[in-house]
């Protein structure tokens, strides 16, 4: 899985909740995916359907009603929905909201090693610069990056490393995440 990908699959809040729950073995009807993720009826139905065009999910054919729809991992949303489930697990309850961000597993990804802004940036391709001081700003608040600066370099530059349980996630997502050129 490439890193456009991933970027595109956490875009929707829902998306790794849900993905998550099925691998656990929740069963794949509205109501008791919403009873298990939290999430509201109008975000939780955008996030099915953008799983559904990503391929990640679909109906069940075998599955009779047209209104109460039921739904199953396909064969590649198996893999990534026990990715979702390991990230899930890693990360405490209350931090659940801040893995629901667009920007939040893409950064992790990229902080695998130390990394300067513009690094993580040029890896991440569609991020702006305001995305990303926001979303690095939250992680640091949460303890989930450490920001140090570097003053050897002209002019100083500061170095944004994954720690603590952004450590752990970024160690999940990392082998599994291809940076595309």
């Amino acid at each position: 899985m490439d890193i456009t990908l991933f970027v595109n699959i956490t875009s929707r809040a829902w998306a790794l909740p849900v993905l998550s729950c099925l691998h656990d073995g929740v069963a794949g009807r509205q109501a008791p995916l919403l009873k298990a993720t939290g999430a509201s009826r109008t975000a939780f139905s955008q996030s099915v359907d953008h799983l559904i065009k990503l391929e990640l999910l679909e109906r069940n054919p075998g599955y009779g009603h047209p209104l109460r729809p039921e739904f199953r991992l396909t064969s590649f949303g198996k893999s990534i929905a026990a990715l979702s489930h390991s990230i899930q697990r890693i990360s405490p309850q209350t931090d659940h909201g801040l893995l629901r961000r667009s920007w939040t597993l893409p950064v992790l990804t990229t902080l695998q090693t130390p990394n300067h802004f513009n690094d993580i940036k040029r890896q991440l391709g569609t991020i702006t610069d305001r995305a990303l001081s926001q979303s690095l700003k939250t992680m640091e608040d949460r303890q989930w990056v450490s920001r140090t600066v570097d003053y050897i370099a002209r002019p100083p530059k500061p170095i944004y490393t994954a720690v603590n349980t952004g450590a752990h996630i970024s160690q999940i997502t990392g082998p599994k995440i291809v940076f595309a050129p």
